[in-house]
Formats: C-alpha cells, structure tokens, sequence
C-alpha cells in the first residue's frame, strides 16, 4: 500500500471514528438529554425571548414546513439586496463592485439552498461585508434548516410519535448553538494554526520566485471555510476554492477539511439510530451509503492514478497520476478522494479542477450527484434516501405479498405518489435544462459558454444542471456560466431541487405519523435486513441508470472511448 493511499483510508476511517460519538451527541442534543454545551441554554432562551417565540408550543408536519420556507424566503430577499448593493457598502478594502441582478439572484438562491454554486470568483466578486455578512450567514442557516427537517422526520418515526412534532425554531437554533457554532470554531482555528488568513485586511503585494509581484487577497476566510464545509455547503472564500494554498495550505489541512465535510452526513445516521433507539437500521443505511460510495470512489482512483494516455503519448511522465489541473501537495489520490466526496455528500467545494479529471472520473462524480443519496448533504441525505426507502419497501411488499409497512405504519397510494414524483424530480430538472441549453447553443454557437465543443463540453452543461439539481455547487469550469442564462435558469433548478425534496419526506412522515402503529409479526417486512438493504441500493441504482444513462453516454463515456481508441 503506497502513502498516498494510506492517507485516503486513515481519513476516512477517523472522520468514521469521530462521527459515532458526535452522532450520538447529536441524539442527545434533540432528545433534550443533558450534554456539556446545556449552559448555552439560557443565550437560547434569550434570543426566543426577543424574537416572541415559545418553543413550548409543539408544530405538526405542516407548520414545520410553513416556518421552513417562510423564514427561507425573509433570507433570500436580505441576500439579493446586499449583493445588489454591496459595492457601496462598508467592508470593501479591495473596492469590489456590486454584482448584476441576474448574478445577485443567482447567488441569493444558490447559498440560501446550501447548494453555493459560485458563478464569479470569490476574491473579486464579494466583499468582506458580504462574504460574512451573507455568504457566511447563509452556510450556517441553510445547513441547520436541513438538520431541523431531518429532526422533523426523525421525530415520526419514533414509535410513539403524535401530530406534535417538536418545534421547528427551537430544533433549528439548537443546530446552530449545539452542534454547527461550536465545531466551526474547533475547524476554524486548527486552519489559522496552519496558516489559513482571519483578519480585516486587504490584498497584499508579494514577490514570487521569479522576482514579481503579485496582489494577493486575504480577509477572515478561515470561519467560512469552516462551515462551509462542515455544513457541506461548498463553495470557496477564493475562487478557485480549496485548492488555493491560503483556503488549504497543506497536507493536513486538506484532512481536516475532508474530515470536516463527511461528519455530519455519517454522524447524523447513526444519530437516527440513537434518536429512534434503532441502531441496526442505522448500520444498515451506513453500510449501503460507504458501499455505495466506494463503488464511486474505486475507478476514480484507479483512473486518476493510472494518468493520462493522451499526455503520456506525448512523452510526459505519468508515474504520479493524471496531475492536470491537481495540487502537487496532495497528490492524484488525495485529490480522487475529494472529488467523489465532495460530490456524494453535496459540498461541492474542490481541491483540484474537475474539468481536468479523467472521463471515468467525471462519470462517477456525476452519479455521485445523480443518484444524490449517498451520505448526502446536511441533513438532507437522509431525506432524499428516505425516498428511496419508501419506494424499495413498496417494491419488496409486491415481491412478497407482504402488506407494505415502514417502522409499524402502512405504506399506501399517497404516500407513493409523493415518493416517486421526489424521485422523479431529480432526473427531470438534470435533463430538461440540459436538453433546453444544448438546444440554446446548437441554435446561436456565439453565445460563447462552451470553450470546449464537443463531448466534453456537453458534459460540462450535463454537470451543471446536476450540481444545481443535486444543490452540490461543483463544476466543470470550461463553462461559462456568469450570463443571464445560466443565472436564472440554474436559479430556478436550485429553487426546486433544494426546497420539494424536503417537503416530500416530511409530508410523508408526518401523513405515516398520524397512522395506528401495526405490532410487528411473522409477516412484517424487516427494513433492518442486510436483504432490505441491499434491495434499497438496488432500487436507487436503477432508477439511475434508467434516467441518466443515456445522457452519460453522450458525455463522458463518449470521451472516454475516444481517448482510449
């Protein structure tokens, strides 16, 4: 086993080493047990105080929802109007402009979605004010708001759950204090350690080693770059996110921030398990999700490793891997890792191009985004693999003549008709915007998106509407997309791709909540099962490949014959 190698797998077993207590933790959190951060419980109370709010008051599925999108939309119009404005605002040492209408929409939405598509460079297109002020802001809120509907779920599914469901503003500060807040500055002050900048001040005039000079941007960029990972939010304080050696100076920042944006997914699935006192489904949903991950994880390591035909035929060595558009500090395999987990988990942030990966590469990120259910985003992942969930426990009660029952409780036509049209959703909003954009460039080439015609830059129009659709925020960076319409459109895919597959698990699990509980017998179909389990996997693989498949072969599969024939 070579180091690089070595590095990849201590990561990720320590982000699992770390994530079962912290899941635990969490479970205690939203079980109103007594933890070591219970004496911020009166700043709680103050702030509920101030704002006439008693979380006393318990909210069925419905109002959850109603106070979810409510407050989501108050967020929005405050981040539209200060991107708008931001270049007349104060915090501005480096004089950056206000963005356009079109890219302030945009970029409202995407960070308020926890997508945090970066269509402008963070250097030049934010301010301090607003990269604190609304960047920041929003990758805290929009990652407590998917905790506190998975919370919601969490909720009906204990077996003495009622109409009441818990309140949805205290279960989304407590994110905040409990759980976001503190580990944030546990993350943010390890990266200032390593050399990450947290100060106020502008751009600096360096000297490189071929003796010119260079401004370089600085800022409070460690905080942001905390949780914007932790929350998997994604993207970058710079523009070229964490492969900018001030975002990710080296080797064990690059762990720390990998670790960062894989807790809380695994953490918060073995939390269920402690929340609902069901930890064998717990494993068994963990075992599907890593199983279902490395199986993306796998080739593209293989690929990357493996180099580059095309380059090699031109005499460059390839013994380290495909290098192109990768840090050198990290290396081919380091950088395979992030790649695959920034896209499974929905962070979206990079520490290498993914423009320049390997066309095997770029398939799998691709169905790490399309089947959007492997660990997934901050809370969110569970929401979207309840879904298919759902859809496997219907399937496998046909199979077997069994009556289709999840957790005691019936599963009946409405509930499968919210469940497949979430699930039919996803690949709907993916290939209908690529679909309308290819039409847009085969009708006027001169827009000028594509710097890469061809199967490669359909592929990066494919990645782009999937990163929207699957609120994950990477991209293929040959695509020009800062111009009206890849703004709007995105921004209205972000819109649905963030906001129905919350509501669509909710609605169910408050609909499965109200049900009389059946005692379990004989005849019950376990959901617990490494069978069920792999039933799950099954059902989330071919609806994937049934939908994206042939949209994958005009794309990356097509370039990967070509460059090996």
């Amino acid at each position: 086993m070579n180091t690089e190698l070595a590095g990849v797998i201590a990561t990720f077993l320590l982000t699992v080493v770390l994530a079962i207590p912290l899941g635990k933790y969490i479970a205690k959190v939203f079980s109103g047990e007594k933890t070591l951060l219970d004496f911020l419980a009166p700043v709680e109370r103050f702030i509920f105080r101030i704002c006439g709010i008693d979380v006393n008051k318990q909210m069925t599925w419905k109002q959850h929802l109603l106070a979810l999108l409510a407050i989501n939309m108050l967020w929005f119009v405050y981040a539209f109007v200060m991107l708008l404005t931001q270049g007349s605002l104060f915090l501005n040492p480096d004089g950056n402009p206000s963005m356009s209408p079109d890219l302030s929409f945009n970029t409202a939405i995407s960070f308020l979605v926890n997508c945090n598509l970066q269509h402008y460079s963070g250097e030049t297109g934010l301010t301090y004010l607003t990269q604190l002020g609304v960047i920041t802001f929003l990758q805290f809120v929009s990652a407590a708001t998917g905790i506190a509907a998975l919370v919601v779920v969490f909720n009906t599914m204990r077996e003495q759950s009622k109409d009441g469901l818990g309140n949805f503003f205290d279960i989304f500060l407590k994110s905040l204090t409990r759980i976001l807040i503190p580990i944030s500055i546990v993350i943010a002050t390890l990266l200032v350690i390593s050399g990450t900048p947290s100060s106020f001040d502008g751009k600096d005039i360096v000297r490189t080693l071929e003796g010119e000079t260079v401004q370089v941007s600085r800022g409070p960029a460690a905080g942001m770059i905390a949780i914007k990972h932790l929350g998997t939010n994604g993207g970058g304080w710079f523009g070229v996110n964490s492969a900018h050696p001030l975002e990710n100076p080296n080797y064990f920042t690059n762990v720390v921030e990998m670790i960062s944006q894989v807790l809380l997914p695994i953490a918060l699935i073995f939390a269920m398990g402690y929340y609902i006192k069901r930890k064998k489904l717990a494993y068994v949903i963990f075992g599907v999700m890593t199983f279902g991950m490395l199986m993306f994880l796998i080739p593209t390591m293989i690929a990357e490793t493996n180099g580059n035909p095309a380059i090699a035929k031109m005499g460059i060595d390839q013994s380290l891997g495909s290098m192109e558009g990768k840090e050198v500090r990290f290396g081919s395999q380091a950088s395979a890792y992030w790649s695959i987990v920034t896209t499974v988990i929905s962070t979206g942030s990079v520490n290498s191009m993914h423009d320049s990966s390997m066309p095997v590469s770029n398939t799998m990120q691709l169905l790490g985004m399309m089947t959007n259910a492997f660990y997934g985003g901050c809370g969110v992942g569970i929401l979207n693999y309840y879904i298919f969930m759902i859809i496997a426990v219907f399937i496998s009660g046909l199979m077997v003549g069994r009556t289709p029952e999840f957790l005691g409780r019936k599963i009946e036509a409405r509930e499968m008709k919210i469940a497949t049209i979430i699930a039919l959703l996803h690949p709907f909003l993916i290939l209908v915007g690529t679909a309308f954009s290819s039409y847009v460039f085969t009708k006027d080439t001169s827009v000028g998106w594509l710097n890469n015609p061809g199967y490669h830059g359909y592929s990066e129009m494919l990645y782009e509407y999937t990163s929207a659709a699957a609120n994950n925020g990477s991209g293929m960076e040959g695509l020009g997309d800062n111009n009206w319409f890849w703004n709007i459109s995105t921004g209205f895919v972000l819109i649905l791709g963030r906001f129905l597959p919350i509501i669509g698990p909710v609605a169910i699990a408050g609909i499965l909540a109200n049900k009389k509980i059946i005692p379990e017998s004989a005849g019950t179909l376990r959901t617990d099962t490494g069978i069920f389990g792999v039933m799950t996997y099954a059902v989330i693989m071919i609806l994937a490949a049934l939908a994206f498949f042939p949209a994958l072969v005009l794309g990356p599969l097509s370039e990967y014959f070509t460059l090996y024939n």
